[in-house]
C-alpha cells in the first residue's frame, strides 16, 4: 500500500508537507479513496513549528485565549498559542491549550478545565476535516461550555465551513481534487466490491 505514496508539498512553505496514498479505508463517520497521513507535521517539531506559522498568518487580528485541540494536534496548538501570544491583540497574554474528551460522540470538559472555555474565545484544531461531523461537535460543545467559537483550524480540510464556524486549513481539497467522501451505504468503491485496504483514525491506519 506504501508505494501508492504520494508526497504533497504545501506551496505556501516548502517546509510542510503530507504524504497521500490512494486506496480505498474507512473511517468512523465515512468511506474515503485516499488516507492523508499527518504524522509528520503533527510529530515533528520543525514542520509542527512551520504549520503553525502558517497558521498564525491566518488569524492576526483574531482574539484567542485558548485553543482546543483533537486529533493529536497539541504540538502545533502550542506553537501557534506562543505565535498569537506574541500579536498586538493577544497583547502577550498566556493562552491555554487543551485536549477535551471525545466519548460516544460527546464532548467533555472536565470540571477543571472548564474554566479555560467559559466566557473564552476559542479556536479548535483538528488533524482532518472532512465530513465535519466531529468538527460539529466540538463547536457544539464548546457553546454549551459558554465559549465563542473563532474559528478551525485543520491541517487538511474538505470544507471551508462547518456550521457559521469558518475553516482555515494548509492542506484543501484544491491539493486533492480527486478526493472523495461517501458514507458506507453510498460508497462507490463498496458497489464495485473494492476491498478496503485499511481502517483509518487520527493515529494512522491499520492494514486489513
Amino acid at each position: 500500500m506504501e508505494k501508492r505514496a504520494i508526497l504533497k508539498i504545501s506551496p505556501f512553505d516548502r517546509n510542510i508537507s503530507v504524504t497521500v496514498i490512494p486506496g480505498h479505508f474507512a473511517t468512523n463517520h465515512s468511506h474515503i479513496n485516499y488516507f492523508v497521513d499527518l504524522t509528520n507535521m503533527k510529530s515533528m517539531h520543525k514542520m509542527a513549528k512551520a504549520a503553525a506559522e502558517r497558521f498564525a498568518q491566518a488569524y492576526i487580528g483574531t482574539p484567542v485565549d485558548t485553543i482546543v485541540c483533537l486529533e493529536r494536534t497539541k504540538m502545533i496548538a502550542a506553537f501557534l498559542a506562543d505565535k498569537l501570544s506574541s500579536q498586538s491583540l493577544n497583547n502577550g497574554q498566556d493562552i491555554g491549550v487543551l485536549t477535551p474528551e471525545l466519548s460516544n460522540g460527546q464532548f467533555l470538559l472536565r470540571d477543571n478545565v472548564k474554566d479555560f472555555v467559559f466566557g473564552k474565545h476559542v479556536l479548535v484544531m483538528f488533524a482532518n476535516v472532512s465530513t465535519g461531523l466531529t468538527a460539529a461537535t466540538a463547536i457544539e460543545g464548546i457553546k454549551y461550555y459558554g465559549g465563542t467559537p473563532v474559528g478551525i483550524a485543520s491541517l487538511f480540510s474538505t470544507v471551508d465551513q462547518v456550521g457559521e464556524t469558518p475553516v482555515t486549513s494548509i492542506f484543501s481539497i484544491d491539493d486533492l481534487p480527486d478526493y472523495e467522501t461517501h458514507s458506507k451505504a453510498n460508497c462507490p468503491l463498496c458497489k464495485n466490491q473494492v476491498k478496503l485496504d485499511a481502517l483509518v483514525n487520527s493515529y494512522g491506519y491499520s492494514k486489513l
